[in-house]
């Protein structure tokens, strides 16, 4: 008796062809929306930090006295009354009246005028003048000095601070630092998990019960209470803050991979290696480690943010980054000191902070899904 070509001889359609494998971690990860605009999101946070050295228009540490806590505008300064309000405070500190003939758009004449011939020393009050910049031999006309100049312009697109210093320039060095905090910190935290996660799992006994006590020891501590005492026993610098946030941040991760490591212990590739005779260092970094590199990567993407909220915590606090340099977590303390009359301060620095953080712990659900098997 013969079947139809598309039939078994149950009667039941022959499948047309082979199923289709399950998709592996990277091809889940680049299907999920959420993963890749998270990715984008912190790569171009990234690109505008550490690309800030190439094309921001001011140096993070310049101050300009005649622009303080100026708005956000991308209008270029100055204004009419900036420029007055300049040129008031040139003539108190040459003691002399000043006045400006403009003669182009950024191009004119200051004259001083006083009651008696004026020393030509006193045009040295262009060099702190943030609006004026001398472009030529001054000339005396009578009780006048004519000095001709040029109109600086400015744009702060953010506005600038209390110290007049360019906002946007302030964030972009402060995401820097936040950002290299956030990986350099987790990276310490991570070698220090694993590893020490690592053999107290796999050693297991009375070994383990001992090196996990420490760790609960260690967590009933404050978290800022640690970090002020690893600041007085050793001083304060920037790689001693990613220290001391990757010191404390460890735990977590040692817990997590102290589980990992005895759910894989028992498994028959490690009882086969051995049963050959291979040294447990080796097959902890052989065997054990690499086969729970899923959750251990979920998890670090999934601590960065938090290592960078602590960081700004820290800062905010006064125990941080310190001047000239910044973070996100000095720019919001300072911002919260003037939000009555600059709400920019706040809000600029804030929205970089939670979009850096919810971009990062967005893009560690996604490692984590993109990692489960199931």
């Amino acid at each position: 008796m013969s079947f139809p070509a598309s039939m078994t001889p149950s009667g039941t359609p022959e499948p047309s062809g082979m199923a289709e494998p399950p998709a592996g971690p990277w091809r889940r990860f680049r299907r999920d929306p959420a993963a890749i605009a998270s990715l984008a999101a912190l790569a171009l946070m990234a690109f505008l930090c550490f690309g800030s050295l190439l094309w921001s228009p001011h140096p993070y540490d310049a101050v300009y006295p005649d622009y303080v806590m100026v708005p956000a505008s991308a209008l270029a300064h100055p204004t009419p009354a900036e420029r007055d309000a300049a040129l008031s405070v040139l003539g108190r500190r040459a003691r002399l009246a000043a006045t400006l003939d403009v003669a182009g758009a950024d191009s004119g004449t200051l004259r001083l005028t006083g009651d008696r011939p004026v020393d030509p020393r006193v045009q040295r009050v262009l060099e702190r003048s943030d609006l004026l910049r001398q472009t030529g031999p001054a000339a005396a006309q009578g009780d006048a000095l004519a000095i001709p100049v040029a109109v600086k312009r400015e744009t702060f697109l953010f506005g600038t601070d209390s110290n007049g210093r360019d906002l946007l320039t302030r964030i972009l060095v402060a995401g820097r630092i936040s950002l290299a905090v956030g990986a350099l910190a987790s990276a310490v935290a991570l070698g220090i998990g694993v590893a020490y996660g690592a053999v107290a799992g796999y050693v297991g006994g009375r070994t383990d019960a001992v090196m996990m006590r420490a760790v609960d020891v260690i967590y009933a501590l404050p978290f800022v209470f640690l970090v002020i005492v690893l600041l007085v026993l050793f001083g304060r610098s920037l790689w001693l803050i990613f220290l001391a946030i990757g010191a404390v941040e460890w735990l977590d991760m040692a817990r997590i991979t102290r589980g990992q490591t005895l759910s894989l212990k028992r498994r028959q590739f490690v009882l086969a290696a051995e049963a050959l005779g291979e040294r447990s260092g080796r097959i902890l970094v052989r065997h054990v480690v690499p086969n729970m590199a899923g959750p251990i990567v979920a998890y670090l993407a999934l601590l960065v943010p938090r290592v960078i909220l602590a960081e700004s915590f820290l800062s905010f606090l006064g125990l941080g980054v310190q001047e000239p340099l910044t973070s996100w977590g000095i720019l919001i303390a300072d911002g919260a000191r003037h939000v009555q009359g600059s709400t920019n301060l706040l809000v600029f620095p804030a929205l970089a902070l939670a979009i850096t953080v919810v971009a990062a712990n967005q893009l560690g659900e996604a490692i984590l899904r993109a990692a489960d098997e199931r």
